[in-house]
């Protein structure tokens, strides 16, 4: 991938966490790790989306 490409996701990363931060919501540091790998093209957008909401749904069932 493209040093400007790379750069351009973790500027993405960057705003987004910042936003969460402004809400009050913490960023875990699993989602931090699968941005990390996105931003390093070594998984794609969907692969990060299925992993976030598959951690989620096990944190939720967890929380019953």
């Amino acid at each position: 991938m493209e040093p400007q490409k790379i750069a351009q996701r973790k500027r993405a990363v960057h705003v987004a966490d910042a936003v969460n931060k402004i809400e009050g919501v913490p960023v875990r540091s699993y989602a931090i790790e699968l941005s990390n790998a996105w931003c390093e093209d070594k998984i794609t957008g969907v692969q990060m989306k299925e992993a976030l909401l598959k951690s989620h749904m096990e944190l939720a069932r967890r929380a019953k």
